[in-house]
């Protein structure tokens, strides 16, 4: 056999994957990897139910059905006032995860540089590394996860090429103001750099805010991939749905890469998306009012606990400080706070190059049936 040369020799097992997998070996209440236990909307299953009795089980086109495409123009004209090509500047993916690569294999070479904000989703710096590029992490700061554009000016180097950012903030909840979209337009400007923007909680935002867009931004629209996930908003994150807004050039390499990566999405679900956003869009209109009912509740939960919530502004996830309870490190207090007393959580380290010293914290899921927060904060209750 070959010898086997890895070009991602520091990567291993996610620890959604492991997390996910202890909790199912111990019985543990699973607020751990990011999905909904509730089921998606009636609507959504028999669109889609509908789609497969009508034979609509063939490949779709590569960037995806047109009349979904023009759906999300209409829907992206409404929310961000942004008018966007549907046959030019949309291509459906099969899931976020794919249109992250996709962007990133499109305009990174070789010895290019990318930034990061740590804490970052695990699939930025693969990609980044299998296009052969350099990830240059900036943390975020640590009281509340907020940008720090200065840090991020000081990191940019003549071989930076692409900057990823996420708001709402996963594994935070942070979200993004206006004022942090001025800032990455003139840093995106002065630099000449590519922007892959995560948006996928973009409909789960908090207290009365707006989802600050990169789409907002006129300047930066024009060099940026703009990513958004039908899993998350519809409540199916098993369909693996997905889709990108970029201007025409940028498309177009980006299809490059998305024609020899998965070519095309499920049919029949990109038909049921396509329905649900013609017929139905209170549901992603109201999404965020149904997301913040639950975080408050599950809050009022925690201060019954010895874990400390921190803010969140918007996604599904709840951070908590374990300071309280544990000296342990966040992945061993992860471990066992599943097999001990039976609620998995995912720690925050594995989101950093460089975790910070000390920090004591990790992210619980409240996207999740009442009852499963209930036996939750029945096992919390007693930590």
């Amino acid at each position: 056999m070959p010898t086997i040369s890895s070009r991602l020799p520091a990567v291993g097992t996610t620890i959604f994957t492991v997390m996910s997998q202890l909790a199912t070996d111990t019985g543990a209440v699973n607020l751990g990897q990011g999905f909904p236990d509730f089921g998606i909307p009636d609507a959504l299953a028999e669109l889609l139910a509908r789609a497969v009795r009508d034979g609509r089980n063939q490949y779709a086109p590569m960037a995806g059905l047109l009349p979904l495409r023009e759906a999300i123009a209409e829907k992206t004209a409404a929310r961000c006032g942004t008018r966007v090509d549907p046959a030019a500047e949309i291509t459906v993916t099969s899931g976020a995860t794919e249109a992250i690569f996709n962007a990133i294999l499109a305009v990174l070479h070789p010895d290019d540089e990318a930034i990061v904000l740590d804490p970052s989703y695990d699939s930025y710096e693969p990609g980044i590394q299998l296009a052969g590029g350099r990830c240059v992490h900036v943390p975020l700061r640590s009281s509340d996860f907020s940008v720090d554009w200065a840090r991020v000016r000081a990191a940019v180097t003549p071989r930076t090429r692409l900057i990823i950012v996420n708001t709402p903030h996963n594994p935070s909840g942070a979200v993004w103001q206006a004022t942090d979209v001025a800032q990455l337009a003139a840093l995106a400007e002065a630099h000449d750099l590519f922007v892959i923007a995560d948006e996928v909680y973009e409909h789960i935002v908090f207290d009365g805010r707006r989802h600050e867009s990169v789409l907002h931004s006129p300047a930066l629209a024009s060099r940026s991939f703009v990513i958004s996930s039908f899993g998350k908003t519809y409540h199916c994150t098993g369909w693996k749905v997905g889709y990108c807004i970029a201007p025409p050039a940028l498309t177009a390499e980006f299809r490059k890469v998305h024609q020899y990566n998965t070519f095309a999405t499920s049919t029949p679900a990109q038909w049921a998306f396509c329905g649900m956003l013609r017929a139905h869009p209170e549901h992603h209109a109201t999404l965020g009012a149904f997301y913040e009912r639950k975080r408050d509740r599950f809050r009022g939960q925690l201060a019954r606990t010895r874990l400390r919530p921190l803010a969140v502004g918007g996604s599904y996830f709840q951070l908590v400080d374990y300071s309280a309870i544990s000296d342990l490190g966040d992945e061993a207090f992860a471990r066992w706070l599943c097999t001990t007393h039976g609620v998995a959580s995912i720690p925050l380290s594995p989101f950093y190059a460089a975790p910070p010293a000390g920090q004591r914290i990790v992210r619980l899921c409240f996207a999740k049936e009442d009852d499963t927060l209930d036996a939750a904060i029945a096992r919390l209750e007693i930590v």
